[in-house]
């Protein structure tokens, strides 16, 4: 079997069997080409002829190219999935990679927005939604949103209009592994996707072109030309608007995911109540944002006790 035909299969099975998403998708089938050309390299033409020592020289040299822990990890976990798949399949006499190994990633605190700047973001979209363009309306319903529920990008994007219960003031959204939840949202949110609704949306409907698809036309959030709201224009509308806050780590829209959990845990929220709101699968996933709490007492302690 050649590679590609191998790369191209694995991808099919992640994607209809396990459900894991196109973004996770793209991402194993990108680390996987990568090790096919290493591999090629060290004369392995086919995944057959791959063992446990070039899969462990292969995240070596990743290693030495300057390659984040979290990057290799990933590429471990790709590369062993590829060679259980294989052997499962009968493609493969053994599973290569059921012994490889890689370096746990760092635990890194995730960036968080504090609560008065949060609504200082909020207030510049609202009033950038003054003007009644149909593309700041829907700016401000989409942070809105992503603030009030702390959704992933991909179940922002994924909403169709009759997910949205405007009475109950919920929304049901697809997360990883193809899973179903219902996500609450506040007063403010469905105030300004009622506003999108009404005015913008329409408008943006109007825009459509050839480009959009038969689905289009039932999603909640519209890009410039009427099709799907596309991930990456979310992504670039986050960012503007976090880039000049003050804080490091990353400003698209994971932090204000990260966001929402911390407030509501600084809040006095249930931990258990906040895994379900994100949709982790593991309570571990989760207690990331406990810590990220201590480390706000800690640094508001030391900056106002006298004997900090």
């Amino acid at each position: 079997m050649r590679w590609d035909d191998a790369i191209s299969g694995f991808g099919r099975y992640l994607s209809a069997e396990r459900g894991y998403s196109a973004n996770t998708v793209r991402s194993y089938t990108g680390d996987l080409r990568a090790l096919a050309d290493f591999a090629e390299h060290e004369g392995a033409d086919d995944p057959s002829a791959v063992g446990l020592a070039l899969l462990r020289d292969w995240l070596w040299k990743s290693q030495q190219n300057g390659l984040a822990k979290a990057s290799i990890a990933r590429r471990a976990a790709a590369a062993k999935g590829l060679t259980a798949w294989l052997e499962r399949t009968g493609r493969t006499p053994a599973d290569a990679g059921r012994r490889l190994r890689a370096p746990k990633a760092d635990r890194r605190l995730p960036r968080v927005v504090g609560k008065e700047q949060a609504s200082d973001v909020l207030e510049s979209l609202a009033h950038d939604a003054g003007s009644g363009d149909p593309v700041a309306v829907r700016d401000l319903a989409v942070v809105e949103l992503l603030y009030a529920s702390g959704l992933r990008v991909s179940e922002l994007t994924g909403i169709d209009l009759d997910d949205l219960d405007h009475e109950r003031l919920t929304a049901r959204v697809v997360g990883k592994g193809s899973k179903e939840r219902v996500v609450p949202f506040g007063v403010p949110a469905e105030r300004a996707l009622d506003r999108y609704l009404r005015a913008a949306r329409p408008a943006l409907s109007a825009r459509r072109t050839g480009e959009a698809r038969p689905g289009d036309a039932h999603a909640l959030f519209l890009g410039a030309r009427g099709a799907r709201l596309d991930p990456r224009t979310v992504y670039r509308i986050v960012s503007s608007v976090l880039a000049d806050l003050p804080g490091t780590g990353p400003s698209g829209p994971h932090a204000l995911r990260h966001t929402a959990a911390t407030h509501l845990l600084d809040g006095g929220a249930d931990l258990r109540a906040v895994q379900e709101l994100l949709g982790h699968a593991s309570l571990g996933t989760t207690q990331i944002y406990t810590h990220v709490s201590t480390e706000r007492l800690k640094e508001s302690y030391q900056r106002a006790h006298p004997r900090a």
